[in-house]
């Protein structure tokens, strides 16, 4: 990042911070070929009354950037506070329906994603009935067919020869016969696409790789890198700099050949970078960053890509439809004027058509990719936002505040950016209590939910409130929780609230299809228990329509657990320590049971490259009729009966075993 002390910290510096913290010491266009573009009368209903400019030369792009950057406000510390949560920022000057989806086996479902027929890159994936799995610089691959479970293969999840020192492999997709795996190197400074083959038997080898020139694109909630059919979708920053010839920065990729001094080659040109009316004029922009969203067909033999940048500030959210992807771009409120005119915020409108993207001007932001939902039929995008919020980059997603509103922006109202989204569009609703910290949001059915909770911090005893807002109009309930809400989900058509206490876990059922207005279901809570991971794909919610056939929220969920009181920041360093089950049928939890991880039998796997499990390392995985528990470098699997879960079977892949 531009911010020297930050950009050179890392990752890297933040995990050294945090395993001192534990001994003690303070701590991406060729767009076309994708699916889910609807109908010809929805295509015309949401076309965007105009599109954005384009620089027609290197030149005007030259000069453009010469006179429109500006330093960059500081960037938070990756460090850690001496509670364990990320710091907060420098405060400013004083005075239907989310669907579950993922990678399938036949119609099985075994990755929580966010947006049906989009696919998020992940730890664990399937392959013709091999389980994938990418932790700490490796790809491994476990068989289930027949009934088995046997480890068959491993391989690094670089090149072969890499010095892969400073580097990270934190996302990994299948697609046909290919495994992708997406990472960032700071030794050679950028993103990386790295790509195996894999056969029927789960055997994996070595590809190609490609680097993209970018900053990291690390997000503490969100996932860089989607899956539409065979098109990879990924999203890269790339921050501005004095000193240096802005087109020597921009992006650009190339061919990963062993030569870390190889020439890279630009993959937008001027005409493929966009800019809104307002800042057509440089002394009235505010441009900090180029945010890029690169497209490549991974069916090519060799990585075919194009891309499309839009100019911004430094903060963003980045979400992505089955129609188009959407980046918000906002100026970090650490470092924001407090008097502002005009809108302090741009929402980008990247259609996965091929044309050119469009934009609104908006206020406030979205506090990450769950702030988000495209109603298509409706013609409509519903984005949650906050007064203050700086974006999902890193930790800053972990921090907002202010006035809380749900905007809803017809498709058909985006253009060139000259217009701001009207007053009427913002439905203000109400302000959760704590709400500086562990700001929580997802749209489920008809709804969205919102509160906070305890962050990555220490669990602490206090109340919340979960504010309940039907989409399409109607009363908001807000509804008093005895602890805070740390995580919300899906769970068939109604929702689930996790939520800690300093000494147990909470499991609250949302019904939002029992009467006219959402209510509190049943609860259960787990004692002397603490959510194991915070990532969306930690929780996965199986319906069950065969336990009644009536009930179309009945299911077993899985989610990994650890012992009371951890601070989150821990699942960074240290793994869960099981698997809770919990069956929901006739709208009443029943425990099921765990599966437990075996923490004696660790053992060193020499670790050389992305030793910190940034995106978790435990994962339930319900695959047709059974069950597993993903822990570290163990599965065990389970066999669920009528009132419980067993262990039948547990095999470790860790390397060298």
């Amino acid at each position: 990042m531009s911010n020297g002390r930050y950009q050179t910290v890392g990752r890297r510096g933040a995990a050294g911070l945090l395993l001192a913290l534990l001994f003690g010491i303070a701590l991406a266009l060729g767009f076309g070929e994708v699916v889910g573009l609807g109908s010809a009368t929805a295509q015309a209903k949401n076309a965007p009354r105009a599109t954005l400019s384009a620089f027609r030369s290197d030149e005007e792009l030259r000069r453009y950037l010469k006179r429109a950057r500006r330093a960059p406000p500081p960037m938070p510390s990756p460090a850690m506070a001496a509670d364990g949560a990320p710091p907060p920022p420098a405060p400013p000057p004083p005075p239907e329906a989310v669907t579950v989806t993922g990678s399938r086996v036949a119609d099985e479902k075994i990755t929580n994603t966010q947006e049906a027929n989009v696919d998020e890159g992940g730890i664990v994936k399937m392959h013709a009935g091999t389980l994938v799995i990418l932790r700490r610089g490796r790809l491994f691959t476990v068989a289930t067919r027949g009934g088995e479970l046997r480890p068959v293969d491993s391989i690094n999840a670089y090149p072969p020869g890499t010095d892969v020192r400073g580097d990270w492999y934190d996302e990994m997709l299948v697609a046909g016969d290919r495994v992708i795996v997406i990472g960032y190197s700071y030794g050679r400074g950028g993103t990386e696409v790295n790509r195996f083959r894999i056969d029927d038997a789960g055997h994996l080898a070595f590809e190609d790789a490609y680097h993209l020139r970018s900053n990291d694109y690390y997000s503490s909630r969100n996932y860089a890198s989607r899956l539409i059919g065979t098109r990879l979708v990924v999203y890269s920053p790339l921050y501005l700099a004095y000193g240096a010839d802005p087109l020597e920065r921009l992006p650009a990729m190339r061919r990963w050949t062993g030569d870390a001094k190889a020439p890279f080659r630009r993959i937008v040109s001027a005409r493929e970078i966009y800019i809104p009316e307002p800042w057509i004029d440089p002394e009235k922009a505010d441009v900090e960053a180029l945010h890029t969203v690169m497209n490549c067909d991974l069916a090519a033999p060799v990585l075919n890509c194009r891309a499309m940048t839009v100019l911004g500030p430094a903060g963003r959210v980045f979400y992505v439809s089955s129609n188009a992807v959407y980046v918000w771009v906002t100026q970090s409120w650490w470092g924001r004027p407090k008097e502002t005119k005009g809108p302090t915020s741009f929402l980008y409108r990247l259609p996965l058509d091929g044309q050119a993207p469009s934009a609104i001007g908006v206020r406030g932001a979205p506090v990450d990719q769950f702030s988000f939902r495209e109603d298509w039929d409706a013609g409509q995008l519903n984005v949650l936002v906050r007064g203050e919020g700086g974006g999902d980059a890193m930790w800053s997603a972990e921090f907002s505040a202010g006035a809380v509103a749900l905007l809803q922006v017809p498709l058909g109202w985006f253009g060139d950016g000259a217009d701001e989204a009207q007053r009427r569009l913002y439905r203000r609703l109400p302000r959760p209590p704590h709400g500086e910290f562990s700001f929580q949001n997802r749209f489920v059915g008809d709804y969205v939910l919102y509160g906070t909770g305890n962050g990555w911090g220490n669990t602490r005893d206090r109340s919340s409130v979960l504010v309940v807002v039907r989409v399409r109009g109607g009363a908001v309930t807000q509804i008093p929780l005895e602890h805070g809400v740390d995580r919300i989900e899906a769970m068939g058509r109604d929702a689930v609230v996790v939520g800690s206490d300093a000494k147990d876990l909470r499991f609250q059922a949302v019904e939002l299809t029992a009467g006219w207005r959402p209510v509190l279901g049943d609860r259960y809570t787990m004692q002397d228990a603490a959510q194991g991971e915070t990532r969306s794909q930690a929780f996965f919610f199986k319906p069950e329509p065969r336990v009644q056939a009536n009930d179309a929220t009945a299911g077993v969920l899985g989610l990994p657990v650890t012992r009371a009181g951890r601070p989150a920041y821990r699942q960074l360093v240290e793994g869960s320590a099981s698997m809770i089950f919990l069956r929901r049928a006739d709208r009443r939890f029943a425990p099921l049971g765990e599966l437990a991880a075996r923490e004696e039998i660790v053992v060193d796997d020499h670790c050389q490259a992305s030793c910190v499990d940034w995106y978790g390392n435990a994962r339930p995985i319900f695959l047709r009729d059974r069950t597993f528990a993903l822990m570290g470098y163990e599965i065990v699997e389970g066999e669920i009966g009528a009132n419980s879960i067993r262990e039948i079977r547990r095999i470790n892949f860790a390397p060298g075993r």
